[in-house]
């Protein structure tokens, strides 16, 4: 397949992100002497300024992490909780069971600890080196790209509720324009501090240096002006919840597909949907039906439903809720799972649960009314890895978006608003209670082959990065797809499932086709039963899957990034 853009190479490091500057920042890291952790941070805290509109340095930012020295797969969930002053009927109580824009959705933000952590644990680096490259972009600027200048002019109505935000977002007094450069100084300021705090502190280690810089964030100066502007703004969140918060180190869920051994994030998050769906896709001779044919798109779609039915009933933080993991990964429910799939027909609404004990059918529950016609949302979320020369791997999905939560004033940041992937009903296994986690959509992933680092990879785009995440999967290692080819290859993706966003919008039988997919498959689905709808070709909204295969015989790292986005790699 012809490519929009050439492979990139490299024998020694190889980085890919979601905007070409956090590329940058990151290969300069790698080509300054630190390690695959180092750069994955770096690039990670400038995709925060870079990709403000989609990701927050006071957002979510969960990580898998492999270290070839002990080769040890580790996962930072980089995810926030809810006060301590939430209660589970919060949001019925005030507000009739919505969780409503603005402070009220704010969750304890992760990523900054989940950065910091990172380097703490395998890093070589300070949080000031890596966060250099962030901070001079957010000081000095950097030029408006066009995907972020269209978010912002789209969702131009929800900045202006806000006094801080619209002096962020709406510099002079509109959506600036591509080319303009674009600046946010208090962010900047924000980094700078905890950077100085590091600075002050490292005479006694970097260890104590990279506490403080923690601590300046959760315990100091910035916690308080968050904390202060919420209460004001008649939000439950504390002080006390900021300075008692730590990411957790949790186990990674994991899967076999022919030899490559896949790991993903835990039912914290959606991770499990993919080797779920892999799980289930093991049954079927994928390369005879043919890549994207219509029998490949049904069958795909159709146990994408299945772990989706799943995801909606199962998952959940499971300090609260007790989640079947291992059963819904064994063979037996896979293989029974697989047997509800006709190969002539759509389910056309979501499948019911299934109990992996029993294998019985479970009738869902917290199901909204379907969707009229109106067009599924985007996600936000960017997304970046990292491979370097010992074989260390950096796989990371930064998000947190920017329009619906406000701008904290002096402060440059957003508190995660990422409590807007909670529901509200107590009786669904992702509902609000204090110090609980939100059912993340971000779900970065990595592969192995042999025991060594083989594909880290992931994507943007809320409930559609699991479907876009499989079909690279498969793009790559059973269609034979070089990486490049494997990211810019039409997708597809369903919405049979309630949303993970609030207000969890559910769409029976949706399937959305990139134009090319629609217009030459799109009537045979039709009459399976898929309710088929045309994307623009290379669209967004496909996300924007970035990898790195590592092809282990001839010692090449190959690079993919998506042009659906603002996406770039960089190797040598």
């Amino acid at each position: 397949m012809a490519t929009k853009r050439m492979s990139i190479m490299g024998t020694k490091h190889v980085i890919s992100a979601g905007h070409y500057l956090a590329a940058h920042a990151g290969f300069e890291v790698l080509e300054a002497g630190g390690n695959a952790i180092d750069a994955g941070v770096a690039a990670g805290i400038a995709i925060g300024v870079l990709q403000t509109d989609k990701v927050n340095f006071a957002g979510v930012a969960p990580q898998i992490i492999y270290t070839a020295k002990n080769k040890k797969v580790h996962c930072i969930d980089g995810l926030g909780v809810w006060p301590k002053a939430i209660t589970p009927d919060y949001f019925q109580k005030k507000h009739g069971g919505k969780i409503p824009k603005g402070v009220e959705r704010c969750v304890v933000p992760a990523a900054p600890d989940a950065w910091i952590t990172a380097l703490e644990h395998f890093g070589t680096m300070s949080f000031g080196d890596v966060a250099s490259y962030a901070i001079r972009f957010a000081r000095d600027g950097f030029p408006m790209h066009p995907m972020m200048s269209e978010f912002i002019k789209k969702n131009e109505e929800n900045y202006k509720r806000w006094p801080a935000s619209r002096k962020v977002f709406l510099p002079k007094g509109r959506p600036p324009e591509v080319g303009e450069v674009f600046r946010q100084p208090d962010l900047g300021g924000t980094m700078q501090y905890m950077a100085d705090q590091e600075k002050k502190a490292a005479r006694k280690g970097r260890k104590a240096g990279l506490k403080a810089a923690r601590d300046a964030f959760y315990k100091g100066d910035i916690a308080r002006a968050v904390t202060q502007f919420i209460e004001k703004e008649g939000g439950p969140m504390r002080f006390e919840d900021f300075a008692d918060f730590r990411v957790k180190f949790e186990p990674t869920v994991r899967t076999r597909f022919d030899d490559i051994e896949l790991h993903a994030c835990g039912p914290w998050s959606q991770g499990p949907v993919l080797p779920m769906a892999l799980n289930i896709l093991r049954g079927f001779d994928l390369k005879a039906m043919g890549h994207n044919s219509p029998e490949y798109i049904h069958v795909v779609t159709e146990a994408l439903k299945l772990a989706f039915a799943d995801r909606h009933h199962h998952f959940g933080d499971p300090n609260f809720v007790k989640v079947p993991m291992k059963g819904l990964l064994s063979e037996r429910y896979s293989t029974h799972r697989r047997s509800l799939i006709s190969l002539e027909k759509a389910w056309g609404e979501m499948p019911p649960a299934g109990d992996p004990e029993t294998l019985a059918e479970i009738r869902q529950r917290c199901v909204p009314a379907p969707e009229s016609d109106e067009a599924p949302g985007p996600g936000d979320t960017s997304y970046l890895c990292v491979i370097d020369s010992d074989g260390n791997a950096f796989s990371c999905t930064p998000s947190d978006g920017s329009d619906k939560t406000p701008i904290i004033p002096g402060v440059g940041i957003l508190c995660s608003g990422r409590g807007t992937q909670s529901w509200s009903d107590p009786t669904h296994p992702c509902s609000v209670a204090p110090g609980k986690r939100p059912r993340l959509t971000p779900n970065p992933a990595m592969a192995f082959k042999n025991g060594r680092v083989y594909m880290p990879f992931g994507t943007p785009g809320g409930d559609v990065q699991c479907q876009a995440m499989l079909q690279v999967f498969l793009n790559v290692n059973v269609f034979g797809m070089a990486p490049q080819a494997a990211v810019e290859a039409p997708r597809f993706a369903g919405y049979s499932f309630p949303g993970s966003f609030e207000p969890h919008p559910y769409y029976p039988g949706r399937l959305h086709m990139e134009k090319s997919l629609a217009e030459e498959f799109g009537e045979e689905l039709r009459d399976m039963g898929h309710k088929v709808y045309e994307w623009d070709e290379s669209t967004w909204l496909a996300g924007a899957v970035c990898t790195i295969v590592n092809d282990h015989k001839n010692g090449v790292l190959h690079g993919g990034a998506d042009p659906r986005r603002p996406a770039y790699v960089l190797g040598w």
